[in-house]
């Protein structure tokens, strides 16, 4: 089942002189249950598409479809309760709130949506089990090394049940052992849940568990193979 389609997808800066066509006429489809990882030098683009496919950034041109849904046409409330019921974000920088405990970061989305207490309790804490991090509920991120930080940001990714997750370089900050921990548990998800994953990516690790690998140079999508 396709979840994702970009057609003639075009997003130009022109904040210089010269403008900048940061994504360049891509045209992309994902399906249910992939672990794509979006490859490519730094400025190709990669970010810029991630951020244009989870509607956080809006096309100069073109169109995305997230389940047969135009982002495009929605308004920007409509684009933000969107965001909130149907994408998980993973990002470089973990972005936890320092004063909430992993479960209280975890629950913070659901709370937005408006799920009641006792169900976004239960949730968080399944969802932390699910990273390896059953015992550290009730610690804040001052007290969780990176590794642990960036596994409470893909629980708190889970917990709202999204369609896919985008994950925008999030092995940047971690060491090897911490980028093996992480990388084994979301394979894990996607084996056993079907859990979408989109990785844009420099890290070779992330490359070599990844089962499609789309690589984009100046804006364009250069070469995307399956491995």
């Amino acid at each position: 089942m396709k979840i994702i389609e970009t057609k003639n997808l075009h997003k130009t800066y022109n904040s210089t002189q010269v403008p900048v066509h940061a994504v360049n006429g891509i045209d992309l489809s994902i399906e249910q249950g992939e672990f794509t990882a979006i490859v490519g030098p730094s400025g190709s683009g990669k970010t810029t598409l991630l951020n244009l496919i989870g509607g956080l950034d809006d096309p100069t041109e073109g169109e995305i479809f997230v389940n047969e849904v135009n982002i495009g046409n929605l308004s920007n409330k409509e684009v933000i309760d969107f965001r909130l019921k149907n994408i998980g974000f993973v990002f470089q920088a973990y972005n936890l709130i320092p004063v909430l405990t992993a479960r209280e970061n975890v629950e913070f989305i659901m709370q937005m949506q408006k799920r009641n207490k006792k169900e976004r309790e239960a949730r968080a804490i399944e969802m932390l089990e699910s990273v390896g991090l059953g015992d550290r509920v009730n610690s804040r991120p001052a007290k969780l090394s990176g590794g642990q930080q960036q596994r409470v940001a893909v629980a708190r990714a889970l917990a709202s049940k999204p369609k896919f997750i985008l994950a925008d370089e999030p092995t940047a900050n971690l060491d090897s052992k911490s980028t093996e921990n992480l990388l084994n548990i979301m394979h894990e998800l996607n084996k056993k849940e079907n859990i979408t994953f989109i990785f844009s990516t420099h890290d070779q690790r992330v490359v070599n568990q990844a089962r499609r690998i789309i690589t984009i140079e100046d804006g364009k999508i250069k070469e995307d193979k399956e491995q």
